[in-house]
């Protein structure tokens, strides 16, 4: 699988790991203090080849997510679900530790930032599906994240991500009956 843009990940571990699962070029961004230097390599690659955001699942990975999607608007997302990044033994959880399989998957399943354009999902059907204040509501973001691949985020991002990468209340809706089944067990 051969792809165009140019994946930022956060380090070395990171970039082997996608060289076993696709021919692709990388970008470090060493951590989630991201130079200005990086921010400017990161925006000159955006114009020439495309850039695709490939970060842990993690607090660290969602800061530098949000950092280059703030400096740069209008990049490629892929997300891992947790699962997919969980060594085996005890450690951090990365993309260093999913398998080929989930890697080829996440690159995929992409989500592109629409940029300007009115929101789709108002914050009163996250309200009414239990997405935002709840006792369940945690696991359902989390469990809709994963099955719509974009990730796990807290109440108040939900609303800015749903909208961010489009999804329609259709497609929220869909995802949220199928996941019911997890939520009631």
């Amino acid at each position: 699988m051969k792809i165009q843009e140019v994946i930022v990940v956060e380090g070395k571990d990171d970039t082997k790991r996608i060289q076993m699962a696709v021919n692709a070029d990388t970008l470090e961004t060493r951590g989630s203090a991201i130079s200005d230097e990086t921010l400017a390599q990161i925006e000159e690659l955006h114009e020439k080849r495309g850039i695709i955001v490939f970060t842990d699942p993690d607090f660290s990975g969602e800061k530098i997510r949000k950092i280059i999607q703030e400096a740069v608007p209008g990049v490629k997302h892929a997300f891992l679900k947790r699962k997919d990044a969980t060594p085996d033994h005890k450690g951090s959880l990365g993309v260093e530790h999913a398998s080929v399989e989930a890697i080829q998957e996440a690159l995929r399943n992409l989500y592109t930032e629409c940029l300007e354009q009115p929101p789709l999902i108002e914050q009163a059907l996250l309200m009414q599906e239990g997405l935002i204040n709840g006792k369940e509501a945690k696991q359902k973001r989390r469990l809709l994240g994963e099955k719509l691949g974009i990730g796990y985020v807290n109440g108040k991002q939900l609303y800015k991500r749903l909208n961010l990468f489009q999804i329609t209340p259709t497609q929220l809706l869909n995802a949220l009956s199928e996941i019911k089944e997890e939520i009631d067990e």
